[in-house]
């Protein structure tokens, strides 16, 4: 089976810098596209970015595509997410997915494997 873990996660100020990671066990890495999504307290979870298995395809999210830089490290199974410039409505748990896809969207439901969420809160 495929297992996701997030990393990274913590409280930072607004303006300040923080990477999240997420590391694929279970299937060969390089096949999946790779997202991150996040949910704030009281929201919907929402689609931030994501990154094609070759990583020549990397949409994002309006509120983020500015700041926000998704990588993939194909030998590591790896994939991360650079913020910068946080803002205090950045604040959510951030969580990792994997798709057999290799054209990822958007849409929460064409995503398969999900990890169990690592924490970002941006004081003001």
């Amino acid at each position: 089976q495929v297992q996701l873990a997030e990393s990274g996660g913590g409280l930072e100020q607004a303006g300040a810098s923080l990477s999240v990671s997420c590391l694929l066990s279970g299937r060969s890495f390089n096949l999946f596209s790779m997202g991150w999504f996040r949910q704030a307290p009281g929201k919907e979870r929402e689609f931030v970015a994501a990154i094609n298995p070759s990583g020549t395809k990397t949409p994002y999210a309006d509120s983020v595509k500015d700041r926000f830089t998704i990588s993939r490290d194909n030998p590591r199974n790896t994939v991360s997410l650079h913020m910068r410039n946080l803002k205090p409505e950045d604040t959510a748990a951030y969580y990792c997915a994997a798709s057999h896809s290799p054209l990822p969207t958007p849409i929460e439901s064409t995503w398969h494997y999900w990890g169990q969420g690592t924490q970002v809160t941006v004081s003001s």
